[in-house]
């Protein structure tokens, strides 16, 4: 694989492609069964050159679960779909049930997490709003037992189930693939920022893309969740841009006749 886009864009670190499979590799770290973990996580120790598995109990949150297409998840949440749909707005102190988690959750050491659940994450207005969100989210029940993260390099695009590349950038490099995006194809909008969690944007966000005629770029990591998680290893100005193995073939090709040759980027970089 040349890395054209690789070179011109002097990235930090390794694109990650997102491959379904069914056989799990056999050095690639996974989290423990049932155990809380975010998957922004993997996807750095990916874009750092490692292999990370996500299976059907190893996903991390119910929000990851749902990110890789493991159905809705969402069920498994304390206080099942209600209680994620009020922690995700206005929260549980309302609801004599959520309250008795909450404070289950405090009792068991998850201070913070307790206070997520009874006061909310206010991402969204009111219940009603994240329910919309949930119904009309591209969740999927995908055809495969485990999704893997790996550097693009060591990925066969002709051979594997390769559902997304995703590459973590700075400012600059995300507004060259903006542009990169658009080079063949201005008659169209080539690039998106869904409102999403992190591992969902680079999941069945992308998943939908690879379905359309017309495939988007999409812009992640706005999830302030996943921001605070990876922080202290990526720094705060880092963002994600995942794209479909098409097109990342056509801004591969596209880079020698394109502006990452000319002043302006020189200048930047």
């Amino acid at each position: 694989m040349d890395n054209k886009l690789v070179k011109a864009l002097r990235l930090k670190t390794h694109p990650v492609a997102l491959v379904w499979t069914d056989k799990k590799p056999a050095t690639a770290i996974e989290f423990a069964p049932d155990k809380w973990g975010c998957l922004m996580y993997h996807l750095v120790a990916a874009a750092k050159g490692r292999t990370a598995v996500i299976g059907r109990d190893t996903y991390g949150c119910v929000g990851g679960g749902v990110g890789m297409g493991f159905g809705n998840c969402y069920r498994e949440f304390p206080g099942g779909c209600d209680g994620f749909y009020r922690f995700l707005s206005d929260g549980n102190a309302k609801d004599e049930q959520g309250k008795a988690i909450a404070e289950g959750m405090a009792t068991s050491g998850n201070a913070e997490m307790a206070d997520d659940f009874l006061h909310g994450e206010c991402y969204l207005k009111n219940p009603e709003s994240a329910k919309c969100f949930v119904e009309n989210m591209p969740m999927q029940d995908i055809p495969a037992d485990y999704v893997v993260l790996k550097p693009l390099e060591e990925t066969d695009l002709e051979t594997e189930n390769v559902r997304s590349i995703t590459m973590l950038v700075d400012t600059d490099q995300l507004s060259a693939l903006v542009v990169l995006a658009n080079h063949e194809h201005p008659e169209r909008e080539n690039v998106a920022i869904p409102f999403a969690a992190g591992c969902q944007i680079i999941g069945v966000f992308m998943y939908r893309e690879m379905d359309s005629n017309t495939p988007r770029g999409l812009v992640g990591l706005t999830d302030l969740s996943a921001r605070k998680n990876v922080r202290r290893v990526l720094g705060k100005d880092v963002m994600s841009f995942s794209m479909t193995p098409a097109m990342y073939q056509e801004l591969e090709a596209n880079v020698e006749s394109s502006f990452l040759t000319r002043q302006t980027w020189k200048s930047l970089v």
